[in-house]
């Protein structure tokens, strides 16, 4: 009986000791004195999935991102970039992120004129090499201007190739953000530059003609084919959509950039199809706006 009391005492005292030195009891009561946890005390708050100020950024996409015919007609100006220009103009947005001097050692912009999404994947492969904290995506006007509408990309390619491209980003840089803009609305540009002579030159030499072909013919056939390109342009925008919400450092713009409105001011004074230096700083006021929005 004495062996047996002398146990049950033994067993107490270390049983008191290893919950004393856990930091609780069996019941979840306080924790010890100087572990740092109170009882009722908050539980500190978890890290922010998506940081509003990132710390470098890279741009994929197409001629948009590369400030085609902003400055000079048929070509390419970096400098006004909506994702990654230097021109005080423009603002953009890694100039609104990471500082003029920041954005000049620590954005790069990748995107290729007439670039499409079958080309995404290979612009990302060399964007990851970078190790940018943002990735910028623009891609999809190129896929719906083709020469007829035959031609345009089956929607199922554009999402086959988008989600590899997202996956190249993601085997390399797993916890990189990604934000996509919508495909403008190329049936509104359509309206606004047919209003325009020179512009209507402009287009005859290959800009988007499944939609700016024969831009004054209003006939049933034309009717049709502008309108069929505006739905497959409202299908990529759908799979933009999904499969940015399906990765959780993805943010897509909700269809901001295909909902603006581009006026004459916003458009290119030599082919009233591409952002002017204006559209551009309108480009990069949206994304500033979804990048550093603050979501549940």
């Amino acid at each position: 009986m004495r062996r047996r009391r002398r146990s049950r005492t033994v067993l107490a005292v270390v049983t008191a000791a290893v919950l004393g030195t856990a930091g609780c009891d069996a019941v979840g009561g306080a924790a010890a004195p100087g572990t740092g946890v109170q009882q009722g005390e908050p539980s500190p708050s978890p890290t922010p999935v998506w940081d509003t100020s990132p710390s470098s950024v890279a741009a994929v996409g197409d001629s948009i991102t590369t400030g085609f015919d902003a400055c000079a007609v048929l070509t390419d100006c970096p400098e006004v970039s909506w994702a990654t220009g230097s021109s005080d103009e423009v603002d953009s947005l890694a100039v609104r992120l990471l500082g003029k001097a920041g954005a000049a050692e620590r954005s790069w912009n990748h995107a290729v004129t007439g670039a499409r999404m079958a080309d995404l994947p290979g612009q990302m492969a060399r964007a990851v090499r970078r190790a940018p904290q943002l990735v910028t995506v623009m891609v999809g006007a190129n896929d719906a201007c083709r020469d007829t509408v035959a031609a345009m990309t089956p929607v199922a390619d554009f999402r086959a190739d988008f989600q590899e491209a997202m996956n190249t980003l993601r085997k390399a840089l797993p916890k990189a953000q990604v934000y996509v803009a919508s495909v403008p609305n190329l049936k509104r540009l359509w309206s606004q530059g047919r209003t325009n002579a020179l512009g209507k030159q402009v287009w005859k030499l290959g800009i988007c003609p499944s939609m700016l072909g024969d831009a004054d013919a209003l006939d049933a056939a034309a009717t049709l084919r502008r309108a069929t390109v505006q739905k497959r342009v409202e299908d990529y925008n759908e799979v933009l959509k999904e499969v940015c919400a399906a990765d959780l450092r993805c943010r897509h713009d909700d269809g901001a950039v295909y909902e603006y409105r581009f006026g004459t001011g916003q458009l290119s004074r030599w082919d009233w199809f591409h952002p002017s230096i204006d559209g551009q700083a309108r480009l990069a006021e949206i994304a500033h706006r979804k990048v550093t929005e603050k979501r549940p």
